[in-house]
């Protein structure tokens, strides 16, 4: 997961909001395209790639023929704020730090509703088999100020491990962590999917987010606020889009999987068995905007120590683009 700490990121996608210039870290979107974190990585994007496979894009009104993917975090604000079409699904976190470094965004629909999607994994055979199981042995997580750590950290405490007891270390990547578990460098290392429908017959849940934490709001769509004054029937139909996504999501997975792993250009099996695992914790919102997850997620950050203060949601969530059954 990506880290947290984007401020950079954040002052050169300030730059743009007066210049023309295209973004060093990426292409600007074209007109057609949407920005969604970890395109074609991550389960972040399965409901825009239903979408667009089934023209639900289209049928709300509006033309989306791509998605311009991000590593996540100030990037993808980055990415949003370009041009093309700026609407974007970003981390909460880096949404956050968009809004207090003044940029002028606004959050206008969930994404990901939960941090679900993770768990801690030990070798098959390992004693590693609860969170407590952890005490006095080293845990790995992806970076400093990340969703991992954060995670780890909170998941320590709601079990009941004091987290001075647990030697935490950054490997800079899930991939890198699972490498250290593969050398015992750890007892412990995080995994979402895909990868782990990819690699189950390897490892073993030590434990899972969902059966620790609370809800926590993970991504959400943001546009700019020019955008939602001048645009506000494209960005309805960017939401209705999605949400149609969603729901085609939940009714139907094997179908879902198979559009999936054809975006993501992966096995078939591997894309329904990731597509089920996420739908078993449903892990994808509607759209609806949670404003307790919400306060979940930055009570995380705070954790970490990347928010100092209360958020003041009314400054930066405009819900008026919701379908009406979503908006209460």
């Amino acid at each position: 997961m990506s880290k947290f700490s984007i401020k950079a990121c954040l002052v050169g996608a300030a730059a743009l909001l007066g210049t023309a210039l295209a973004s060093p870290l990426a292409s600007p979107a074209r007109a057609d395209q949407i920005s969604v974190t970890h395109w074609g990585v991550l389960m972040y994007g399965a409901p825009y790639a239903v979408a667009l496979e089934k023209g639900f894009f289209k049928d709300a009104g509006i033309e989306i023929t791509g998605i311009l993917t991000s590593k996540g975090g100030g990037t993808t604000v980055r990415n949003v704020l370009a041009g093309g079409l700026p609407y974007g699904e970003v981390s909460l976190a880096a949404a956050v730090a968009a809004a207090k470094e003044g940029l002028d965004i606004k959050i206008v629909n969930t994404g990901a509703a939960s941090v679900y999607d993770i768990l801690w994994v030990a070798p098959k055979g390992s004693d590693i088999k609860s969170v407590k199981d952890l005490a006095g042995k080293k845990a790995a997580f992806t970076s400093p100020k990340s969703v991992t750590e954060m995670v780890l950290l909170m998941s320590l405490a709601a079990g009941g491990v004091d987290v001075k007891q647990v030697e935490r270390i950054s490997t800079g990547g899930i991939g890198a962590g699972l490498t250290a578990l593969g050398q015992g460098g750890v007892a412990a290392a995080p995994i979402l999917d895909p990868i782990w429908s990819r690699t189950q017959d390897k490892y073993q849940p030590v434990f899972y987010a969902k059966d620790l934490l609370p809800l926590m709001t993970q991504t959400v769509g943001i546009t700019t606020g020019d955008f939602a004054k001048s645009s506000p029937d494209k960005l309805k139909a960017i939401i209705e889009g999605r949400r149609k996504g969603v729901d085609f999501i939940y009714a139907n997975p094997e179908e879902a999987g198979k559009i999936f792993a054809a975006a993501y250009k992966m096995d078939e099996a591997l894309g329904i068995r990731a597509i089920q695992n996420m739908i078993d914790v449903k892990y994808w919102g509607r759209g609806d905007l949670d404003l307790k997850a919400m306060d979940n997620m930055v009570e995380g950050l705070r954790i970490i120590g990347e928010v100092d203060g209360p958020m003041d949601w009314s400054k930066l969530v405009d819900k008026s683009f919701l379908p009406d059954d979503l908006k209460s």
